[in-house]
């Protein structure tokens, strides 16, 4: 009797071991794929804050020049 209760809490011991080497791959996988994003994020920073210090303009000015929307548009 005892010896089939420590069989089941070993099984559940390894799966819980196995499910949490999972979450922790699907978490270093999630990491490496936002990676370019974060690429991205950081040069639209460098662009942004280049864009200000360079025109003395307003932060939207920045985003919108930097995202390719330097434009001003005329509100009808």
């Amino acid at each position: 009797m005892d010896n089939s209760k420590n069989k089941n809490f070993d099984l559940l011991k390894i799966f819980n071991v196995i499910s949490l080497f999972i979450c922790a791959l699907s978490l270093v996988f999630i990491g490496f794929s936002l990676k370019p994003l974060a690429k991205w994020a950081h040069n639209q920073n460098v662009c942004i804050q280049e864009e200000i210090a360079k025109s003395q303009a307003p932060i939207s000015w920045g985003v919108r020049k930097c995202n390719g929307r330097s434009k001003v548009y005329q509100v009808k």
